[in-house]
């Protein structure tokens, strides 16, 4: 009689697949704002996606939307601010009146401040494993008034 040896068989674990690499990111704020000309607070939310350069920013305060940012490098940027009466295009976003925001010139800059609050002006003074959650913003207005910025991140996912 042949004895019997328990056979073991070695399954490799299931491993699940690397969620996809992305650069997109989607966030949301609220705000709070001093300035020469007065005093806010609302929401922004941000959809930035370093790869095409896309960018929508929209912050809204008061009841209302203040500002529509939205655009990508291939099509240009465009900046509404209905209370001023603004509606600016630009090939850059650096190149837009971006106001209660640093000077980020660039998608990668806003993607940079989002994830890890880099930025002219710029101080985090909260954050957890995800980014910065708080972050406040000293600089100069477009009449070269001081003015401050906080910003309190509300909740932050990657895009699609």
């Amino acid at each position: 009689m042949i004895p019997l040896i328990p056979m073991m068989v070695f399954f490799p674990a299931a491993q699940e697949a690397p969620a996809p690499k992305t650069d997109s990111i989607r966030a949301q704020y609220s705000w709070g704002y001093l300035g020469n000309d007065g005093e806010g607070k609302g929401t922004l939310a941000v959809l930035v996606d370093a790869a095409t350069g896309r960018v929508v920013l929209e912050l809204h305060g008061l009841g209302e939307r203040l500002m529509l940012l939205e655009g990508d490098r291939v099509k240009g940027y465009r900046v509404q601010i209905p209370r001023q009466k603004l509606d600016e295009t630009a090939s850059e976003l650096g190149a837009l009146p971006l106001p209660f925001l640093p000077q980020l010139s660039t998608p990668e800059g806003l993607r940079a401040l989002i994830l890890t609050g880099a930025g002219p002006g710029v101080k985090v003074t909260k954050k957890d494993a995800k980014g910065p959650i708080k972050l406040k913003y000293q600089g100069k207005d477009d009449l070269g008034k001081e003015v401050q910025v906080w910003l309190q991140r509300t909740r932050i996912e990657p895009g699609s």
